[in-house]
C-alpha cells in the first residue's frame, strides 16, 4: 500500500485546495478525541501521540496505544499487564503482554448479542456484478461465523493452524475470516485473481491443511472458474487435506452448464460442510500475540514475504484508522475497492465492524457493464466513504464522455455527449480514500472535484501489508494539497532521514521514510523467519524501520512521497525515481497514464524507457514523442529524457488497479515474465509486445 505522488518537485502541488469547514471539523471523531485530552491543534495531536512531551503525562507512543483500547471500546477477555515489552528492541516488541482477546468478539459477537441495538443492523451489503444484492445482519453474520468455526474444528483445525481463503468476493468471505479468528486459526487470504503458481506458492509456504474456495465468480459478464485453479495449486503445493467449495456460479446444481473438477475424498460443498453446522460457538480467548492472519506481500523480486499479524495488532490498528482517519459514523456505508486477498480487505472489515458499521462489497469489474458502475452504486446505495487506487481513477477518468444513439438531450434516455458521472448523485460521499499507486495532481483534482464534489477530503494513505495500516494518513480535520499524505498516522513515530540515518524532515529535504518505533500491528517477524525480516526492514539503519520510500515534508508541514527508494533509475551516475518520470509525462495534456522503466544502455549504464497511454483525441506521432521527451528533459534534466517512448492502449494491472511494472520491464528486456497470474487483463501483455 503506497499512496505516493508523481511530482518531480513540490511546486506543482503547493496550493491548498481543500479547507474543511469548522462545522465539519467539529463533527469528526478525531476532533472529539482532541477535545477529550485537551489537544489544541494537529501538530499537538501528532506530538502527543508519537512522543513524550515534557510535563504532559498523557503523551507518548505507550500512552496512546494504551489509552486507545478504552477510548475505542476494544474489549479484552483478560486485561494486559503492560502496554508493551520492548526489552528486545523495536524489532521484536511484544504488545499488550498478558492480555487475552479475540478479534471476532469485537467485530461480530458483541454486536449480535440479544440486547445489543446493532443485532439486526446490516453488517455487510454486497452487490454482484450481475446486479444481485445481498444484505447480512450482525445476527446472521454471527450465526454463520459460528458455523464456520464448528466446521473448522470438525475437520481438526486448532489454534495456530493455517487456513487458506482462495475465495470469490462474496459475503461468505467475512464469516470465513471471522470463523478462523474464533477458533484461533491463522487466516491466509489469497487474492482471487491469482492463478495457479501464485496460489500454490502461498499454500505451500503457509502449509494450510484446509482451503476455502469457490466454483468461480463473474468478471465482465463471464464466469471465471476458480476451483480448477485451486485444484492445480493444491496439486503443486500439497498440504491441503480438506477443500470447502462455495457455489457462486451454480456448479453445485447437476443441471448447470458449469462443470468443475471434483474429488470426493477431499472436496465438500459449502452447503454440506458449513450450513449443516450448529450456529452456536464459544469464541476462544487468545493471547494478545496469537497470530490472526498471514498476509503475503509479493514485492518486486524473490519469494513472497509472509507477513504475520496478531489479534491485538490488527484489532487496534484497523479500528484506529477507520474511526479517526476515515471518520466512521454509525449511519455510514463504507466502500473500499479491494479483494479479501489484499490488505485493504481485512483492514476495511475489521476497522468498520469493530464499531458495528456497514461494509459495502462489490464482486465485479469497475467499468462493467458501463464505466459508471461505481457512480451508479454510490448513488443507489448512498455510500459514504469510497476508497480506490489512483490508477483506477485515471482509467475511469479516461472514459470521459459517453456516446449515445440520438441527438436528444442527455438524461432523456439517449442524447449527445454526456459525462459518465452526470445523472448520478454522489452527495452521500463524506470522505474519499486512496492508496496503492502514485497520484498525479490532475487526477487527484479530478477525483476531488468530480467525485467528491469539491467537499469530501481525499484521505490518501501509505503504509503496507507489513503493518496492516498506515505510516502516513491525513486527518479529515486538516487542509489538503493535491497528492499529499498529510502526516504521520496517530501513534506512528515516523521520520525522514538521509543515508546516514540523520533526520532531514524539518529541512524539507527528500529522504528515506522510516519508523523510529514499533506499533502494535507491525509484522511479528516473517513467516520464513527472523533473518529475512531483519534484513528486509532493519538492516539499513540502526533501530529504524526502513520502509523503502522517498519522502519529503514541505515548508507548510504537508508530507509527500516520491516513489520507491529502491526503484531509482541510475542514469550516468544520476538517480531519478520512475514515479518522477511518470509524473513529468502525465503533466502533458495528452497523457493519461505512464510507466517508466530502466533499460541497459552501453553509454549511460541505464536508459529511461517509457510506455504511455494517451487520452482520447490525441494521435500517436513522432512529433508528440519529441514533445514528451522534451517535457521530461525540462522538468527533470536532459539526462533523464526517455530513450524511447512507446504507445499502448492499456497497462497490465491487478484486479485492484495497480500497474504491474515488472511485467512491462520484463517484456521490454526480454526477460522471463515470471508469475503473471495476478493480472486482471492478460491481453495487455500482448499489447506490450506490439507497443508502437
Amino acid at each position: 500500500m503506497t499512496g505516493n505522488t508523481t511530482d518531480p518537485s513540490l511546486e506543482d502541488v503547493d496550493q491548498i485546495v481543500h479547507e474543511p469547514s469548522q462545522e465539519f471539523v467539529e463533527s469528526t471523531n478525531v476532533y472529539d478525541f482532541m477535545q477529550t485530552y485537551g489537544i489544541d491543534d494537529y501538530d499537538d495531536l501528532i506530538e502527543r501521540t508519537t512522543s513524550e512531551v515534557d510535563g504532559e503525562p498523557e503523551s507518548g507512543v505507550d500512552w496512546f496505544w494504551d489509552e486507545l483500547v478504552d477510548y475505542l471500546d476494544i474489549e479484552f477477555y483478560e486485561a494486559y499487564d503492560e502496554v508493551r515489552d520492548d526489552s528486545e528492541g523495536p524489532q521484536f516488541t511484544d504488545w499488550y503482554p498478558g492480555g487475552e482477546l479475540n478479534v471476532a468478539h469485537n467485530v461480530v459477537d458483541r454486536h449480535a448479542a440479544v440486547d445489543d441495538e446493532r443485532r439486526n443492523k446490516v453488517a455487510t451489503m454486497w452487490e454482484g456484478e450481475d446486479g444481485e444484492v445481498r444484505e447480512v445482519t450482525y445476527h446472521e453474520l454471527h450465526r454463520q461465523s459460528n458455523q464456520v468455526a464448528n466446521a473448522l474444528e470438525e475437520r481438526g483445525i486448532e489454534t495456530g493452524d493455517t487456513v487458506g481463503l482462495y475465495m470469490p468476493m462474496v459475503p461468505e468471505v467475512v464469516s470465513i475470516l471471522y470463523g478462523c479468528f474464533k477458533v484461533g486459526a491463522i487466516a491466509v487470504p489469497i487474492f482471487s485473481g491469482f492463478g495457479v503458481d501464485a496460489a500454490a506458492t502461498r499454500i505451500e509456504d503457509s502449509e494450510c491443511s484446509l482451503l476455502f474456495t469457490g466454483d468461480g465468480f463473474y468478471r465482465r459478464g463471464k464466469p471465471v472458474f476458480l476451483k480448477s485453479a485451486a485444484d492445480e495449486a493444491i496439486e503443486e503445493a500439497g498440504h491441503v487435506e480438506n477443500t470447502i467449495v462455495f457455489d457462486r456460479l451454480g456448479a453445485g446444481d447437476s443441471a448447470t452448464e458449469h462443470e468443475i473438477p471434483w474429488r470426493d475424498d477431499r472436496d465438500e460443498w459449502w452447503t454440506d460442510a458449513v450450513e449443516t453446522q450448529d450456529d452456536a460457538y464459544e469464541t476462544k480467548s487468545l493471547d494478545s500475540s496469537q497470530e490472526s492472519m498471514l498476509l503475503y506481500s509479493s514485492g518486486t523480486t524473490g519469494k513472497p514475504k509472509g507477513i504475520v499479524h496478531t489479534h491485538a495488532g490488527v484489532q487496534v490498528q484497523c479500528a484506529k484508522e477507520v474511526y479517526f482517519g476515515m471518520d466512521l459514523k454509525p449511519s455510514d456505508r463504507f466502500f473500499w475497492v479491494s479483494d479479501i486477498g489484499w490488505m485493504m480487505g481485512p483492514w476495511t472489515l475489521i476497522g468498520t465492524h469493530t464499531f458495528g458499521g456497514t461494509v459495502f462489497m462489490y464482486e465485479g469489474a469497475p467499468d462493467y457493464p458501463e464505466p459508471d458502475r461505481f457512480w451508479e452504486m454510490i448513488d443507489r446505495h448512498k455510500l459514504t466513504q469510497f476508497g480506490i487506487s489512483p490508477t483506477a481513477i485515471r482509467a475511469l477518468r479516461k472514459h470521459g464522455k459517453r456516446q449515445t444513439e440520438s441527438d436528444e438531450p442527455s438524461g432523456s434516455g439517449g442524447a449527445g455527449d454526456d459525462d459518465w458521472l452526470s445523472g448520478h448523485d454522489l452527495s452521500s460521499l463524506r470522505l474519499l480514500g486512496s492508496t496503492g499507486e502514485p497520484w498525479d495532481p490532475e487526477s487527484w483534482q479530478w477525483f476531488y472535484e468530480n467525485v467528491g464534489g469539491g467537499e469530501a477530503p481525499i484521505i490518501n494513505i501509505s503504509g503496507g501489508t507489513e503493518i496492516c495500516g498506515c505510516f502516513l494518513m491525513p486527518m479529515p480535520t486538516e487542509p489538503l494539497k493535491p497528492c499529499t499524505l498529510g502526516g504521520p498516522g496517530l501513534g506512528m513515530d515516523i521520520d525522514i532521514v538521509d543515508r546516514q540515518g540523520e533526520s532531514v524532515k524539518e529541512d524539507n529535504e527528500r529522504g528515506f521514510l522510516v519508523a523510529k518505533d514499533s506499533c502494535p500491528s507491525m509484522t511479528k517477524s516473517l513467516w520464513s523467519g527472523d533473518e529475512r525480516y531483519l534484513n528486509e526492514y532493519w538492516s539499513t539503519f540502526e533501530d529504524l524501520w526502513n520502509h523503502g520510500d522517498w519522502a519529503q515534508k514541505d515548508a507548510d508541514g504537508f508530507w509527500f512521497l516520491h516513489g520507491r527508494a529502491d526503484d531509482a533509475l541510475n542514469v550516468a551516475g544520476r538517480k531519478v525515481g520512475p514515479a518522477e518520470v511518470e509524473g513529468a509525462l502525465i503533466d502533458h495534456e495528452s497523457v493519461n497514464q505512464a510507466a517508466a522503466i530502466g533499460a541497459p544502455d552501453e553509454t549511460t549504464g541505464t536508459a529511461v524507457v517509457t510506455y504511455v497511454v494517451l487520452d482520447d483525441g490525441y494521435e500517436e506521432t513522432d512529433e508528440l514523442r519529441e514533445e514528451l521527451r522534451a517535457q521530461v528533459g525540462e522538468e527533470l534534466g536532459k539526462p533523464f529524457r526517455p530513450r524511447e517512448i512507446l504507445f499502448v492502449d492499456q497497462f497490465p494491472k491487478t484486479q485492484s488497479g495497480k500497474i504491474i511494472r515488472r511485467a512491462i520491464e520484463a517484456t521490454y528486456t526480454g526477460e522471463d515474465l515470471g508469475d503473471m497470474s495476478s493480472i486482471e487483463n492478460p491481453e495487455a501483455l500482448e499489447e506490450l509486445e506490439e507497443a508502437r
